[in-house]
């Protein structure tokens, strides 16, 4: 009897949610701010493949920054922060994912204007963050070679939802035995022609790919 009322508080959240994000997004494209929403399950090297991101775009003239979020810790903010980027820590507090409103907060006293990427690392989740907007250019989805290839399939909604996915810590595919064309095959099955990238922090190996398509997405936003 209750599952009706359930439903419209959710999608009065979503709603809410999408507006405020809607707002974020013309934002974004005012200061002419490239924001990028990086989502997967947790252990998926996410921080890594960031800190690494952040050094290389820093060291070909970007103007880089991050929030970070997590349930508690502030571990990762201060990980990043190596990088000499601006990062800010969101904490959740039992969130499952970040919300628009959250970034709204933590955008207090930064100049978006003089920031030219903007990377938002959301909480370690396959569900609930495929459902909220946070206003972002583009989304992103890892997926680590130690998870499997069936993960496409098994969280459709975050695959269908995303721009690109990032295979990672790829050195590690040979001891997992990680079926790159079968997760490749899993991915399209989801989301045809969605473009796929092998990347390992690690090596470096993809990164040099992931930095331009990077680029290139700050030269030609969608629209």
């Amino acid at each position: 009897m209750t599952t009706p009322r359930i439903l419209e508080v959710r999608q009065g959240l979503l709603k809410k949610n999408d507006q405020i994000a809607a707002t974020l997004r013309a934002r974004y494209r005012a200061a002419g701010t490239t924001v990028i929403n990086l989502v997967s399950s947790p252990g998926t090297g996410k921080t890594l493949l960031l800190e690494r991101t952040l050094v290389e775009l820093k060291q070909r003239g970007y103007a880089v920054a991050a929030l970070v979020g997590d349930l508690e810790t502030d571990n990762d903010a201060r990980r990043l922060a190596r990088s000499g980027a601006p990062a800010r820590q969101i904490n959740t507090h039992g969130i499952c994912h970040l919300e628009a409103d959250m970034i709204t907060r933590h955008l207090e006293e930064w100049n978006l204007e003089e920031i030219d990427f903007l990377f938002i690392e959301n909480v370690g989740n396959l569900v609930c963050t495929s459902s909220y907007d946070l206003g972002e250019e583009m989304r992103v989805a890892l997926l680590s070679v130690t998870e499997g290839e069936d993960k496409p399939l098994k969280y459709p909604t975050l695959f269908h939802s995303a721009d690109v996915t990032l295979f990672t810590k790829i050195d590690l595919a040979k001891v997992c035995e990680f079926d790159a064309d079968l997760a490749l095959r899993h991915v399209q099955a989801v989301r045809p022609s969605m473009r796929v990238l092998s990347t390992s922090a690690k090596t470096g190996e993809g990164l040099t790919e992931w930095l331009k398509l990077l680029q290139d997405r700050r030269s030609h936003p969608a629209k």
